[in-house]
């Protein structure tokens, strides 16, 4: 054993050594991550450009909107426009000096709405309508209060009064979406944190398969077997050391995402299960395709290429919830869909080990077979390279 884990711990440095592996195993992930969590969106209430004169109009509607979860940033009007055309946006509002003119006066204001093509635009949109009316309304109930004879400290003294002593009235919403109730709860990098996961752990370990072909060209495989080393052991130790190449990264995604973006991945032993269960699976096909091509140039092009389009099969570049049903079905011969499957169970509904046993006994499955095939293959290889 401990022949077998000198090997692994050889593999991983080697690995580690790669310089090309600096960008795309520890740089690339997370920008991704944080492109995805991009295209998501921000908190619940969206997100607002606000632009204007230093007015009351402009710090009530921030106040009122900040109440209501939106995230609110304050530029210019042409930031603010760019901002939505640039999807970094949901809504950019534009409050003219007469806006905040005539709010002051109590008269009707007129608010320019400037609305992007994002997912949560419109929804943001009307955020900012109910913010406006709740405005329009205060002031409703100022001016009417001030003209009954009270002094307008009085009278918001009276509202606030009002506000405190009144049980507001409780609304409950029932969603009956089985897409809102899938990614209900979810945050902002929480998907692409664990969909870049899946895709990068079995990306690596496919184009990490190079290295095999590299030990057997280079003569590393044949002096490794002229020492006191079985083929038993040196088949072991490639087999650990393409699982712990892809636990290295399953693991640095999963830490670097906690740390930086605040995800949250639910049971952190169970989603560690699953990435190393899942990690299985790609050192099995890393030591199939390292074993059956000569060639490391076409093998580093080969893995990225299934690496990818398992990859995008297998929902971890788009939510295989969003799939048709037959897409979704042919998606589930890859062992991503299953993987991601186990994820979201822990990540979105709490879910505890035996939930989550159906999805494991299928990657182990796939590990099985795969590491099995590979070991035979692997063994023939080195058979050659003697």
């Amino acid at each position: 054993m401990r022949t077998a884990l000198a090997i692994t711990s050889v593999e991983l440095k080697r690995f580690l050594a790669d310089r090309s592996n600096i960008f795309f195993v520890f740089v690339f992930p997370l920008l991704l991550v944080l492109f995805i969590g991009a295209q998501f969106g921000g908190g619940g209430g969206g997100r607002v450009a606000l632009s204007g004169p230093d007015s009351s109009l402009t710090a009530d509607l921030a106040a009122q909107l900040a109440d209501d979860d939106a995230q609110v940033t304050t530029v210019t009007a042409d930031d603010a426009r760019e901002l939505v055309a640039r999807g970094r946006a949901d809504v950019s509002v534009v409050v003219t000096d007469e806006a905040a003119a005539a709010y002051d006066a109590g008269d009707d204001v007129a608010v320019p709405l400037v609305v992007g093509n994002g997912a949560q635009s419109q929804a943001t949109a009307q955020r900012v309508q109910s913010a406006l009316d709740a405005l329009a309304l205060e002031r409703g109930q100022l001016a009417a209060l001030t003209d009954a004879g009270l002094s307008a400290e009085s009278a918001r003294q009276a509202l606030a009064a009002a506000d405190t002593a009144l049980r507001p009235a409780r609304m409950e919403i029932t969603n009956v979406s089985e897409i809102a109730q899938e990614f209900a709860g979810l945050g902002q990098f929480d998907y692409g944190a664990a969909s870049q996961v899946l895709l990068f752990v079995f990306l690596i370990s496919l184009a990490g398969s190079t290295t095999l072909i590299q030990s057997r060209r280079l003569g590393v495989t044949r002096r490794t077997l002229a020492a006191p080393v079985t083929t038993r052991q040196a088949v072991a130790g490639q087999a650990l050391g393409r699982l712990a190449i892809a636990t290295t990264q399953g693991v640095y995604i999963m830490a670097a995402s906690t740390l930086l973006f605040g995800v949250d991945w639910g049971n952190l032993a169970l989603a560690f299960l699953v990435v190393v269960v899942f990690g299985l699976v790609a050192a099995g096909a890393a030591m199939v395709l390292g074993s059956v091509i000569d060639n490391d140039a076409a093998a580093g092009g080969v893995g990225v290429g299934v690496g990818l389009v398992a990859g995008a099969l297998g929902g971890a570049m788009y939510p295989i919830e969003l799939f048709p049903d037959s897409l979704r079905t042919v998606a589930h011969l890859t062992p991503h869909a299953w993987a991601g499957q186990a994820l979201a169970e822990v990540q979105r509904h709490g879910a505890g080990l035996v939930e989550i046993l159906p999805e494991l006994g299928v990657l182990l499955g796939y590990a099985a077979v795969l590491l099995l095939v590979g070991a035979w293959v692997l063994r023939r290889s080195l058979a050659r390279a003697i």
